[in-house]
């Protein structure tokens, strides 16, 4: 109406020049309405419990419903002079002296506008993940976008809901404003980016460096850390100088941590880091804290066959050899002393540095029993001990914890012929034995078990001498004779000189019978070598002339002629 007025007046006053009629419409051009689909800027004049009125630059104020405005939570984020993007809403409900005005549709035409322009020029946006749809997860880029499964994570994903929620970044992979349809990919938005601070991270390492990283993920046998676009391995062996059996006793996913480049391998994109490497490594002063001679206090933290490794400080460990546990040498397992986890004390025997190893003893808490042995037993004492070893030269008798003595062979008895200690004595045994030798010096001690009992020799040959008349029986023979048993233990030899030749026996025939009794007259006696020699000529012999003493004595008495006693002589010999 106002329109049609002006345009009278125009044609009251007469021609215009077409310079000033151009003027003209640039100065009513706020006047006029703005084009459909155009994205206008005005600011906030005032908000209500319904609506924004917002100043848009035409000749009416415009009204924005509240509730396009809201966020969540239900907080409005304008004040009254905020600028804010509208459009003409040509399909709401009226308001008299006001133009409806759509912010929704403001945003989403700039959305669209943004999209497009992504797209086109290969941009990375932000998104805001809002829920879960069938293949993948709905993005909120402006508008409702679509991500399949398969462009949320360069590998597979089973579990999509740790997204929801999340902004991510995203590329537009497709977009069709007249269909409302938009795909974005948030594995190719993050690929990009890891390429770039890869690219980045790579031009700032170096062997030696010290760096900052966070633990991605751990394994059995390390961990990778993200260094900033590029991972690198932290082995399990430079996590600590200590001992660590898994990774995961040492760092955990998430955990920012200072390592040490060990090697870089550019071309190859390897990096090996340690973390150990950036304290100081506690070898380099372990003898002044560790002095030969000093007792420590540790902890088990394993036992083998031939020893147990204690820990005495992160970094350092000692062994216990399997020898330096007790002073008794019949332990057979170092688990039956310690076990992994106790504390145990300890005197520290060798410290190597440059062999990273501490000795360790336990034995030496307690006296060594060989330096009081020769106080607590003498020469010629009876002890009590058990069989622990069988060898062949003799058996191995332990008398107290440390302190074994050896029996030899030859110490088992008077009389029989051993020829191995099996057949005396039996592992395990407790025995008692007589104390021949002290040697504290070389850890020795000589014992003796037929030292318990008399010797049979020496018996014998007290009670018997040359000349003697002795019965034995027949045990063995050999070329040169046959042996006789005398007594237990106690032999001696008739030597076939010895055997006289009879009529029943003549040379050449077999000798005395094995197993039989004989009356033996003793001719030799060696005390030192053990040696009696035997006749049973010598037996005949004497009762030869004990037979013609007892004739000579009956002619005596018979008055009998010489000639008699010759006859009666002749008579004997036939």
């Amino acid at each position: 109406m106002a329109s049609n007025e002006d345009d009278r007046q125009l044609e009251l006053q007469g021609p215009i020049a077409e310079k000033d009629y151009a003027q003209l419409l640039d100065e009513y051009s706020h006047l006029a309405p703005p084009a459909d689909g155009e994205v206008l800027h005005g600011h906030v004049l005032k908000i209500t419990d319904k609506e924004v009125i917002v100043d848009f630059g035409y000749k009416s104020e415009g009204l924005v419903p509240l509730e396009q405005i809201l966020l969540p939570d239900g907080t409005v984020p304008y004040n009254p002079g905020d600028s804010i993007e509208v459009m003409v809403d040509r399909n709401g409900p009226k308001q008299p002296g006001y133009v409806l005005l759509s912010h929704r549709r403001a945003n989403e035409t700039r959305a669209w506008d943004n999209l497009e322009r992504a797209h086109r020029e290969n941009l990375t946006i932000s998104g805001h993940v809002v829920g879960k749809a069938k293949g993948g997860l709905t993005v909120d880029v402006g508008v409702e976008a679509f991500m399949p499964g398969s462009q949320v994570h360069h590998r597979p994903l089973h579990n999509l809901d740790m997204f929801i929620g999340q902004d991510v970044p995203v590329k537009v992979v497709k977009v069709n404003r007249r269909r409302g349809n938009v795909v974005v990919s948030r594995r190719l938005a993050v690929a990009d980016e890891e390429t770039a601070r890869k690219a980045v991270a790579l031009e700032s390492l170096s062997e030696g460096a010290i760096i900052t990283g966070v633990v991605k993920n751990l394994t059995d046998y390390g961990a990778f850390v993200d260094l900033g676009g590029i991972d690198g391995l932290l082995h399990v062996s430079d996590m600590s100088h200590g001992r660590i059996n898994h990774p995961s006793e040492a760092v955990h996913a998430g955990d920012e941590i200072t390592v040490k480049v060990l090697k870089f391998d550019r071309e190859k994109e390897r990096i090996s880091l340690g973390l150990k490497q950036v304290t100081p490594d506690p070898w380099e002063n372990v003898q002044e804290h560790y002095v030969v001679g000093s007792r420590v206090v540790g902890r088990v933290v394993s036992v083998t066959d031939y020893g147990a490794f204690v820990e005495l400080q992160p970094g350092v460990e000692g062994l216990i050899h399997i020898s330096e546990m007790t002073w008794s040498r019949r332990m057979k397992h170092p688990s039956r002393v310690v076990k992994a986890g106790d504390e145990v004390e300890a005197v520290v025997l060798e410290v190597k540095p440059q062999d990273r190893r501490v000795s360790l003893g336990i034995k030496q808490l307690e006296p060594d029993p060989w330096t009081t042995v020769a106080e607590r037993y003498s020469v010629a004492s009876v002890v009590e001990g058990r069989v622990r070893k069988l060898t062949e030269f003799g058996a191995f008798i332990e008398i107290e914890d440390g302190i074994d003595g050896l029996v030899h062979i030859s110490d088992l008895s008077w009389t029989k012929r051993v020829t191995h200690p099996s057949e005396i004595l039996k592992k395990g045994q407790l025995v008692q034995a007589a104390v021949l030798n002290i040697d504290a010096a070389n850890r020795r001690l000589s014992l003796g078990v037929k030292q318990l009992q008399p010797d049979a020799w020496e018996v014998y040959f007290r009670s018997h001498q040359v000349g003697d008349l002795v019965r034995g029986k027949t045990c063995r023979a050999s070329n040169f004779g046959i042996f006789v048993e005398l007594a237990t233990g106690v032999e001696g030899l008739c030597h076939n000189s010895e055997i006289p030749v009879t009529r029943e026996r003549r040379k050449g025939d077999a000798l005395l019978p094995i197993g039989e009794e004989f009356d033996f007259k003793i001719i030799k006696m060696n005390e030192a070598e053990k040696k009696i020699g035997l006749s049973v000529k010598a037996v005949a012999e004497d009762e030869e002339r004990t037979r013609l003493e007892d004739y000579q004595r009956q002619a005596v008495a018979a008055t009998m002629t010489i000639e008699e006693v010759i006859n009666v002589r002749g008579h004997g010999e036939s």
